[in-house]
């Protein structure tokens, strides 16, 4: 295993589990301290034990800006500084928009996009002093719509072009600014999706490449570790998504539009009337039966 992580000084948002803790697992290994952010603090403690010393956790919600801004600067505390991020803190809810309720749409917004946002800001006085790196997770759907994720899309698309006016406004300070867009992840958020909504897998099987197929968590981590490393601008996975991002003009032309029109119209009916029979359009943390963004101690 290399250690070219020796010394550096990470923190990981959304940590408890997905991607987070994939990232937080791989990068400790690989010689770094890292601090995991999260709403989970049982998962957290025993995530942080398992990894040693090296880690520390504290438990905040990227939706509440005082408390993430104390958990920040006490990792800073802690660790000597902070010289890397991983903006990972992330959710998803189900439905199109005539369905999917205000608070639920809402909801992803403040996570996905304002937690990013106060992320950004609160760690920028240590990464200014460090002249870090912060990789931003987006997302493939930053660059192209797809029915019944609008709440997500457009959460992902904003988070990219926030990231991207963020490089430019620190790049004076050393800082550096980078993205990261994956296609589907085995992660809890996806296999929740296909286990809430049946549709959903076959939704994804009838995307073209790289939409149609999963990535696993391992896989993305080291992309993302990899990122830090050699404080990369973007970063995809698979990287074939990197096409999307070529073709985003042309995916979301006139010349697309027909076979978007026949997908949307075979996908949408099954999707809406699965998220009706569901009852619910917030996705549950596994084990909880709660939200994600609600999985926290009283």
């Amino acid at each position: 295993m290399k250690r070219d992580l020796l010394g550096r000084k990470l923190v990981v948002t959304g940590a408890a589990r997905g991607i987070g803790e994939k990232v937080a697992r791989l990068a400790i290994a690989r010689g770094a301290q890292v601090t995991l952010i999260g709403l989970e603090p049982d998962r957290l403690r025993d995530l942080a034990r398992d990894l040693g010393p090296a880690a520390s956790w504290r438990e905040a919600d990227v939706r509440d800006g005082a408390v993430l801004r104390s958990a920040i600067d006490e990792a800073a505390g802690v660790m000597g500084g902070i010289d890397l991020v991983v903006a990972n803190a992330g959710v998803v809810a189900y439905g199109t928009v005539r369905q999917t309720d205000e608070a639920s749409f809402e909801r992803v917004l403040d996570i996905n996009l304002n937690g990013v946002f106060r992320t950004l800001k609160y760690v920028t006085p240590h990464l200014e002093r460090s002249r870090g790196h912060v990789l931003v997770v987006a997302s493939a759907l930053s660059f192209m719509p797809l029915a019944a994720m609008a709440s997500y899309g457009a959460s992902k698309a904003a988070a990219e072009l926030l990231a991207l006016t963020y490089r430019q406004e620190v790049a004076h300070l050393g800082v550096t600014v980078g993205l990261v867009h994956p296609s589907w992840i085995d992660t809890d958020l996806v296999r929740g999706a296909e286990a809430d909504l049946p549709s959903f897998q076959g939704l994804r099987n009838r995307l073209p490449y790289p939409g149609n197929v999963t990535t696993s968590g391992d896989r993305a981590a080291a992309a993302i570790v990899d990122g830090l490393v050699r404080r990369r601008s973007r970063v995809y996975v698979p990287r074939a998504v990197v096409v999307a991002n070529w073709a985003k003009a042309a995916l979301n032309s006139p010349l697309a539009w027909p076979w978007a029109r026949r997908f949307a119209a075979r996908a949408v009916p099954s999707l809406e009337r699965e998220v009706a029979a569901l009852g619910r359009h917030d996705q549950l943390t596994p084990g909880t039966g709660t939200s994600a963004a609600e999985t926290k101690s009283p």
